[in-house]
C-alpha cells in the first residue's frame, strides 16, 4: 500500500494521498509514435530483412520500399529528394559532396558491390586484343559519370595503361533504345566530348552492328556472334585483382537526407546497426544455401569465405579503406572532384564497434 502523507488543517491532521498527480499522469501517459521515414533500395538479400520486418530499426517505423531499377532510385533522390533514405551511387555522392552542395550525408554502408572487368565487351572485328588496343577506339557507355565507369577507366588506367583520354565515348542505354535514366551528377571540371547516336539505338544495336568497337557498362549485351568479352576469363582476373589489391568495386552507398540527420542524429546510429544486422541474417541463410538456385552453391560458398573471410560486403571506413580510396583518387584524375577528399569527412560518424 502506497503510505498517507499527513496535512494540517484548521488544527486537525488530515490523510492525503501523496503526489496525487502521479496516478493521473500514469493513467494518462501513452507512448509517442516513433518517426516514419523511407527508405528506397534496391532488391538484395543484405537489405531484404529490413523489408520483411525480420529486423527492425530501433525507435523507427521503416517504410522499406523495393525498387528494382537503382538509376531510378538515383534520379528520384537526387532530382527530388523523394525519400528520407536510400540506396545512393557513390560517385554522385561523392560529386555532390566534393563540390560542398551535397543535401546528403552518407553511411558508410555499401549495398552494391560489383567487379567490372567483366563489364567490357568488344567487337571481334574491331582489332582489340587488349585493354591497350582500345585507345582511339569508340566506346559505349550508358553514363561517363556513373560510378562503373569511374571504376572501368581506373583499372584501364591504372592495370593496362590505358589512356582513356583518347578513347571515343559514346553515351546510352546497352539494351534498349533511348538514354540512361536523367542523372543530376555535378558537371565535370574538364568537360570530356561524349556522343550520342542520333538514332537513339541500344550500346548492344551499335556493337554488333561495328558502329561502336566496345562497350563499358553495368550489364551484358544481347548475344551475337561478333560481341565477345575483352576478358575471356573475368572472374580469374578480377580475383587476381582482388587479391593483389583488396579492392572489391563499391558501386552503391547509403545516404540519408540531411534534414532527417540533422533532425536527429542518433538517426545514423540505428539506421547502420540495423543494415548490419541485415546483413549478419542474410550471412546466416547464405551458409545455409537453401534459398539459391545455384547447383554448386556451397562450393562459392567455400569461396566467398576463402576470398573475403566470411564476408564480401564489409560496412565501415577501415575494412574498405583500399576500395574507398581507389575510387576517390579515380575521380579525382577523372576530372569529377578538384582533390582527392579524406574517406572520414564523406560518412557521418556511426558506431565503430558495430562494424
Amino acid at each position: 500500500m502506497v503510505p498517507m502523507a499527513r496535512k494540517r488543517s484548521y488544527g486537525r491532521e488530515q490523510s492525503v494521498p501523496p503526489f496525487p498527480f502521479r496516478q493521473r499522469i500514469n493513467q494518462e501517459v501513452t507512448e509517442m509514435p516513433h518517426p516514419r521515414l523511407t527508405f528506397a533500395c534496391g532488391f538484395y538479400d543484405r537489405t531484404e530483412p529490413l523489408r520483411t520486418g525480420d529486423v527492425a530499426v530501433a525507435d523507427i517505423d521503416l517504410d522499406f520500399q523495393t525498387i528494382s531499377n537503382p538509376r531510378e532510385i538515383f534520379d528520384r533522390m537526387g532530382g527530388k529528394q523523394e525519400f528520407d533514405v536510400s540506396e545512393f551511387s557513390s560517385s554522385e555522392y561523392i560529386g555532390r559532396f566534393a563540390r560542398g552542395d551535397c543535401p546528403f550525408v552518407a553511411l558508410p554502408v555499401f549495398p552494391s558491390r560489383v567487379f567490372r572487368h567483366g563489364y567490357i565487351y568488344i567487337n571481334r572485328k574491331a582489332g582489340i586484343r587488349m585493354p591497350k588496343d582500345l585507345e582511339g577506339k569508340r566506346v559505349g557507355v550508358p553514363l561517363y559519370t556513373m560510378t562503373a565507369a569511374v571504376w572501368i577507366r581506373g583499372h584501364l588506367a591504372h592495370q593496362y595503361g590505358v589512356d582513356t583520354s583518347k578513347i571515343r565515348w559514346l553515351e546510352g542505354a546497352i539494351n534498349h533504345a533511348g538514354r540512361h535514366g536523367q542523372p543530376s551528377a555535378p558537371p565535370l571540371l574538364k568537360p570530356v566530348r561524349i556522343e550520342h547516336d542520333p538514332k537513339g539505338r541500344s550500346l548492344s544495336e551499335l556493337l554488333a552492328a561495328g558502329e561502336i568497337d566496345a562497350i563499358t557498362g553495368t550489364q551484358h549485351p544481347h548475344p551475337h556472334p561478333d560481341i565477345v568479352p575483352l576478358f575471356p576469363d573475368a572472374k580469374a582476373v578480377e580475383r587476381d585483382f582482388y587479391l593483389k589489391t583488396r579492392i572489391f568495386p563499391i558501386m552503391h552507398l547509403v545516404v540519408i537526407r540531411k534534414d532527417v540527420y540533422e533532425r536527429d542524429h542518433s538517426t545514423a546510429d540505428k539506421l547502420f546497426k540495423a543494415l548490419i544486422d541485415a546483413k549478419a541474417l542474410a550471412l546466416t541463410r547464405m551458409h545455409r544455401g537453401h534459398p539459391f538456385m545455384l547447383p554448386w552453391v556451397h562450393e562459392d560458398i567455400h569461396e566467398v569465405d576463402e576470398v573475403f573471410s566470411g564476408d564480401p560486403y564489409p560496412y565501415g571506413i577501415e575494412a574498405n579503406r583500399p576500395t574507398l580510396q581507389a575510387l576517390v583518387d579515380y575521380m579525382a584524375e577523372q576530372d569529377f572532384i578538384p582533390r582527392p577528399v579524406a574517406l572520414e569527412e564523406l560518412f557521418v560518424p556511426v558506431n565503430k564497434a558495430l562494424s
